[in-house]
């Protein structure tokens, strides 16, 4: 196993959409296990294959109570609103009052190719919809009004300009 790099903002791969994993291998497998290691070592709750580089849909997340991992996730269904603050390991230091469902149920497969699904409410349910967001190319930064995104773009790109 090892620690990947991570894609920060403005790198223009967290805002490409990803392909579908069409053959579950020891490549993909070996992807998950560094993507959790990653996500742990980062001390972050959720991680998306986009932000180590990688143009698939897999997720990995760990809310308290253990690893979930899903290749191809879908909402099949979400209910209620709820409104908390947000961070993303993609835009570090950022941290936004975003607005996701209450409940949502989670269809993918798990690493060997079983068809789940998963029901998730508060953290578990916005950590899926976050984690999904990126599979589609969606950042945080992109569920806030266009003022406040243009402002947080602006630190984040000052940031990672190199260093003089």
């Amino acid at each position: 196993m090892a620690v990947l790099e991570l894609l920060i903002y403005p790198n223009p791969l967290l805002k490409k959409k990803t392909e579908k994993v069409e053959k579950i291998d020891s490549a993909v497998k070996k992807l998950i296990r560094d993507m959790a290691e990653t996500m742990y070592f980062h001390k972050g709750v959720g991680l998306a294959a986009p932000q180590v580089g990688v143009s698939k849909q897999i997720i990995t997340i760990d809310a308290g109570k253990g690893l979930i991992c899903l290749i191809n996730p879908t909402l099949v269904s979400k209910e209620g609103e709820m409104q908390i603050e947000e961070g993303c390991l993609s835009c570090p230091e950022v941290s936004l009052s975003v607005t996701r469902c209450r409940k949502v149920v989670v269809k993918g497969l798990d690493p060997e190719g079983k068809e789940v699904m998963i029901e998730a409410e508060e953290l578990l349910a916005r950590i899926f919809q976050h984690e999904i967001d990126h599979l589609e190319g969606v950042l945080i930064i992109d569920r806030v009004s266009p003022l406040k995104r243009e402002l947080i773009k602006k630190k984040l790109k000052k940031k990672s300009a190199p260093k003089e």
